[in-house]
């Protein structure tokens, strides 16, 4: 029976190939590299601490390290092998009397201690040291510790002492103190994966090149932990090695098809598609935690293909060559702030699916966040909707289904056919072909507007009134030519139309304002959609305004939008001013402080036209003062091509402009709250 049992049990693979010396120990050369070096210098100390995870190899280490300082050519970094200690310590061996290894989480009290402490006088039997390996060492009670206390601080010649622990804060200080300590950690993907080839080599086992993440993901780190798991899984293994399939069903990870489709979904805005993954994703059995943080994971490693040029070379991303050209395709698919706000999304998601009832609710909960930034008003949303505007994908505002774009096919009857949703491969290409064109665009404009700006110090010239024709036709048969009469000099139009201008002047007049604006700046105009007057001061010509986005308030108070937008306000009200942006918080302090008539700024809301009433005989004439209504058409028109290009082309200078980089756009009241939160952990309770 004895035969038939020795031959059904086998040796698990960190026990097999457990390391015996320093250079075999992998990803820990921080701890073997000094105690080498110390070894054949002879500097050893009579006490070491071994700290850090499970499974990354510190009682190996320890063992090793005994062996070394007994082997009969040492102390030394490389034990000879041959020995009678050598072969007693080394793996597979039968131990030796003078090296004693004992385990805290069961023999950590006072009496074990005191037991430890009385053997520890004698002299080794065979030996150079005695060496003892107290394992789980933050295991030992306080009573313990201070039993031991003395012997560690003055030992005798021949002893050392060995601990090993994966709390070391919870060692006694005193003893922490007297001894070395050396942190190991856990092992990085690529050292991990050079130790699993090499094994499976060695195991004369066929595994394929996608098996490998599983496993290094399922041990996390651990040598022994995924040696585990490459145990079992080669336990289960057929004719043909370990395969992905089954390594997949095996492990519980979820397919890298699903996650595949899930990416592409998201990167064009495709809401049925990514639903569609969901359901498929419940229907395989597959958690939707698991599948929440393998999709987080995926775009942690687009995050850093779109960062790191040579992430894939480096390390730092570890896949198979053919799902790495994939998920390059796929970071080329989506901007840096649609990424990380994706990641930011499943991020927040996966904390709140801890508990929860119905996981699946929560993952088409966050589905749809990632898939309607419009509905976000977070600073990230806004970066997300502009690189779509730049990449050709989705809308910038949803439309209602029953209204039509194209006014000829809705004059004639036809209707206007559906264009296809946007691929990647068609939104790269033109993104890139767009922002070559929008460079050149820019550029040309940027030439024109330097010919034709004025020179800032001089005052705007009143423009002199064209000569009547009539009059010209009347004065050349005249001989001799009387001096012309000098024209009666208009007032300027500051002057003049400065008492008729006030804050509800301006708003009145504000989408011809943005409609002046976008002809310069597109990006201005999307910005100052949502702003809103709040007071105008005459007498100083100054133009309060307040936006409730603490960033967005910073970009339009730079010089070249402020310029931008006087300029477009003297085109239509005729009043040069002094324009100033505040937040909202700012604003409610304003409005708490200024006069019951200023109180009452009107916000920029949309002009709605009237019923027509029935028209009297005569019909009125419009007041001299009141400007014309705008339709409320001329604030919706769709975006058209060049537009989106003028809107990459301004985003690309700014991202060239070295003024502009490494700017935090947030105001002092931000940051002074997120320093408040951070420090004091305080929260920041809503206005009354």
């Amino acid at each position: 029976m004895s035969q038939w049992a020795g031959r059904l049990i086998g040796v698990a693979l960190y026990h097999k190939y457990r390391p015996a010396t320093f250079s075999e120990v992998v990803g820990q050369e921080q701890v073997t590299e000094p105690l080498m070096q110390a070894l054949d210098s002879g500097r050893i100390n009579h006490a070491y601490l071994f700290s850090g995870p499970r499974g990354t190899g510190k009682t190996s280490s320890a063992r090793i390290l005994a062996r070394s300082l007994n082997c009969e050519q040492g102390p030394t970094s490389e034990p000879c092998g041959k020995c009678t200690s050598c072969v007693a310590l080394g793996p597979g061996g039968s131990g030796n009397l003078d090296v004693t290894e004992l385990d805290a989480a069961s023999h950590g009290g006072v009496d074990d201690a005191r037991e430890l402490r009385d053997r520890a006088f004698y002299a080794p039997a065979d030996s150079r040291y005695r060496v003892f390996i107290i394992d789980e060492a933050h295991m030992v009670t306080s009573a313990g510790f201070n039993a031991l206390l003395k012997i560690v601080e003055e030992p005798p010649a021949h002893l050392i002492f060995i601990f090993a622990t994966t709390e070391p804060e919870k060692v006694l200080p005193t003893i922490k103190s007297r001894t070395h300590h050396y942190p190991f950690r856990l092992l990085a993907p690529g050292p991990m994966r050079g130790l699993l080839e090499k094994i499976c080599a060695q195991e004369d086992v066929k595994v394929e090149p996608s098996v490998y993440p599983l496993v290094i993901r399922a041990g996390g780190g651990s040598p022994r932990d995924a040696l585990s798991v490459l145990d079992q899984l080669l336990a289960g293994s057929g004719t043909d090695g370990i395969t992905y399939k089954n390594a997949l069903a095996l492990l519980g990870a979820t397919d890298i098809a699903l996650i595949d489709e899930a990416v592409d979904a998201l990167a064009v805005q495709d809401r049925p598609g990514m639903f569609s993954v969901i359901e498929k994703v419940v229907q395989a059995g597959h958690d939707p935690r698991r599948f929440t943080t393998d999709l987080l994971d995926r775009f942690r490693d687009l995050i850093l293909l779109q960062s790191v040029p040579d992430a894939a070379d480096s390390g730092m991303v570890d896949a198979p060559d053919d799902q790495l050209t994939k998920m390059t395709e796929q970071a080329e698919s989506m901007g840096v702030a649609t990424a990380t706000r994706f990641a930011d999304v499943l991020s927040q998601g996966l904390n709140d699916m801890r508990g929860a009832t119905s996981p699946r609710l929560l993952l088409e909960i966050m589905s749809a966040r990632m898939l309607l930034p419009a509905q976000d008003g977070s600073h990230e949303a806004l970066l997300q909707r502009l690189e779509q505007v730049e990449r050709g994908i989705g809308s910038v505002s949803p439309r209602p289904s029953g209204v039509q774009e194209d006014a000829s096919s809705t004059d004639s009857g036809e209707e206007a056919p559906q264009k296809p949703a946007p691929k990647k491969e068609q939104a790269a290409a033109a993104a890139s072909a767009g922002a070559a064109a929008a460079r050149a665009m820019m550029a040309k404009r940027k030439a024109e507007q330097q010919e034709s700006e004025p020179a800032p110090e001089q005052a705007p010239e009143t423009p002199k009134p064209e000569p009547d024709p009539a009059s010209q036709q009347q004065e050349q048969p005249t001989p001799e030519p009387a001096p012309e009469p000098e024209p009666a000099r208009e007032p300027e139009p500051a002057a003049a139309s400065n008492q008729n201008v006030n804050a509800e002047t301006i708003s009145k007049q504000w989408v011809t304002i943005r409609n002046e604006v976008q002809k310069a700046s597109r990006t201005l105009d999307v910005m100052l959609s949502t702003a809103e007057v709040v007071n105008y001061e005459p007498k100083e010509q100054r133009l309060t305004l307040s936006h409730k986005s603490g960033p967005l308030v910073s970009r339009i108070n730079e010089p070249r939008h402020v310029n931008i937008l006087a300029a477009a306000i003297v085109e239509v009200v005729g009043v040069k001013m002094q324009i100033r942006c505040i937040t909202g918080a700012e604003k409610a302090s304003m409005v708490g402080k200024a006069p019951a008539a200023e109180k009452a700024a009107p916000k920029f809301k949309k002009p709605k036209l009237r019923a027509p009433r029935p028209a009297p005989s005569t019909p009125a004439a419009p007041p001299a003062n009141e400007p014309p209504v705008e339709p409320e058409s001329a604030a919706e028109k769709p975006l058209t091509e060049a537009e989106k290009q003028e809107i990459v082309a301004e985003m690309l200078d700014d991202a060239n402009d070295p003024a502009q980089q490494n700017i935090d756009h947030r105001t002092v009241e931000d940051i002074a709250v997120e320093r408040l939160q951070e420090t004091l952990g305080a929260t920041l309770l809503e206005e009354k």
